[in-house]
């Protein structure tokens, strides 16, 4: 929705109170509206991350494949590493990289421990790129400057939370019996 065509209500609490009136109190309204409003901020903030990146020739998802190849040892990865990191179909990450490569912000190069492999290595226009983006995503606080950074902190620590119940990743965090055996859940 444009940003000028505002709703002169917020749709996401009155769906979770037409919820409660069909289901009643005790139905799921605020897991229900809880999970939408997720839904919706990752909406936005993709909006305003992928027209932040497009000032550089990026989208939000390419510029996550630039950073992740900034970050790594050598600044390339192969593309199965690639998918894993990024949380995508190795098809995608394919993707990724073949557009990143046409603009000239990767190489791809052979792996020489799989004739069928390549690896994606970040350029020096590609570097300049993800930094530029970078400095435009910090001065954007990544959109979510309306919050304190204590708040940033508390949303963060629930939605890492949600993560971890739902076996997005080990967490490596929790406290440790002597037995090796994590003492949370």
């Amino acid at each position: 929705m444009p940003k000028d065509l505002k709703l002169p209500f917020d749709p996401i609490a009155r769906a979770g109170e037409l919820w409660r009136a069909r289901w009643g109190e005790q139905s799921q309204a605020t897991p229900m509206a809880t999970a939408t409003s997720i839904m919706r901020v990752q909406q936005l903030l993709i909006s305003e991350f992928d027209a932040i990146a497009a000032r550089h020739e990026l989208t939000f998802a390419r510029y996550e494949a630039l950073v992740l190849l900034a970050f790594s040892r050598e600044g390339r990865l192969s593309m199965g590493r690639i998918g894993e990191r990024l949380m995508v179909h190795p098809t995608s990450a394919t993707n990724i990289v073949q557009r990143l490569a046409a603009q000239g912000f990767v190489e791809r190069v052979a792996n020489p421990a799989d004739r069928r492999g390549a690896f994606a290595v970040i350029t020096d226009t590609g570097r300049a790129a993800m930094e530029a983006t970078t400095a435009d995503l910090e001065a954007a606080q990544f959109g979510l400057g309306m919050l304190g950074g204590d708040e940033q902190k508390a949303l963060f620590s629930l939605l890492r939370d949600v993560r971890v119940a739902a076996g997005d990743f080990v967490d490596d965090t929790a406290p440790v019996a002597s037995d090796g055996r994590s003492t949370q859940g």
